[in-house]
């Protein structure tokens, strides 16, 4: 079946590879991207509409012009530190531009939608591997926002019969194999594209925050999903929804964590680069150990990750970013 999907935010790094995906299984995706965080030269297909989720003429314009079979949702802001900082940004962005966007889904009568959530939405983890029924302690502005739109698509889900699928991501790393599409952001705060900058010679070393963390080195441990993973977690979603599927909200992860030591050294490992580490004191609200438990979609959608080796999605990136 192939299918009409807006997808929101398709030119940033998640949602190029979703669009990739997409274009891959058949279906027709339609960007809508204001460009403040995307790269349109990096978009791999799909008709682009350059403009914002806060203008309801637009949105009202693109779904009479198209026949929107679902809507997918990448256009947030995700910085937590920043959040902390321009909390107002966050809201508007990530949470009233959002109830605009549903607003006009209403009005259109489209009632799939597969939503970016975060794993920013449990907070300080009780235990881990973290399930879909940890309780919900977010602590900065960014996984608050996340919340929300989670509370405002059950609400739309009992008042217009909106179904929705919330995927909670960990941590989104790698690059598609064919070096096209990659991860860039401007400033990166990620850890992997961070010292893969220092094997680049774009930065002199690389921070790790903390070495007294009650883990096996004394770094935190965090769980990486790789960009193509989550792609494929989408159009799962999107078949289940298709199919007269009911809400609901997943973890995406591997399952598997990583100390920032052991991502260090796989970089030095697939690089060839000695990469100079700086110890620092830890920063406040970073939790020791971050694992998910995705067994739910496993079981639920037969969601199967291809790249669980953490020096394959590595190497990935490391291709992406000699190469762009």
């Amino acid at each position: 079946m192939k299918l009409n999907i807006l997808v929101i935010g398709g030119c940033g790094y998640i949602g190029t590879h979703m669009v990739k995906a997409l274009l891959e299984a058949g279906h027709r995706p339609i960007i809508l991207d204001n460009l403040s965080k995307g790269h349109r030269e990096l978009l791999p297909g799909g008709d682009f509409i350059q403009g914002d989720i806060q203008d309801s003429g637009l949105l009202d314009q693109v779904f009479n012009t198209h026949a929107i079979d679902a809507v997918m949702h990448f256009a947030a802001l995700i910085e937590v530190g920043e959040s902390v900082q321009r909390p107002l940004a966050y809201y508007r962005n990530n949470v009233s531009a959002t109830a605009n966007l549903l607003e006009a889904m209403v009005r259109h009568d489209v009632r799939r939608f597969i939503f970016s959530s975060s794993a920013a939405v449990y907070g300080e983890p009780d235990y881990t591997p973290i399930d879909e029924n940890h309780p919900l302690r977010p602590t900065s502005p960014y996984g608050e926002s996340k919340l929300y739109v989670e509370n405002i698509l059950r609400a739309c889900d009992r008042a217009y019969g909106l179904k929705s699928v919330c995927l909670r991501y960990f941590n989104a790393a790698g690059a598609d194999p064919s070096g096209a599409i990659g991860e860039r952001h401007d400033p990166e705060s990620h850890l992997i594209p961070l010292i893969i900058q220092v094997a680049l010679g774009q930065r002199d070393s690389i921070a790790i925050y903390g070495t007294d963390y009650p883990t096996p080195d004394g770094t935190c441990v965090r769980d990486y999903i790789h960009v193509n993973d989550l792609a494929a977690a989408h159009l799962l979603a999107l078949e289940a929804l298709a199919q007269g599927g009911a809400s609901r909200v997943y973890n995406l992860g591997n399952g598997n964590g990583f100390s920032v030591r052991q991502v260090i050294e796989t970089v030095r490992k697939i690089t060839g680069h000695p990469i100079p580490a700086k110890e620092t004191p830890r920063r406040p609200g970073d939790p020791a150990v971050l694992i998910a438990s995705s067994d739910n979609i496993i079981k639920d959608l037969n969601w199967q990750p291809r790249f669980d080796d953490l020096e394959e999605i590595v190497r990935t990136a490391w291709e992406w970013h000699r190469g762009s």
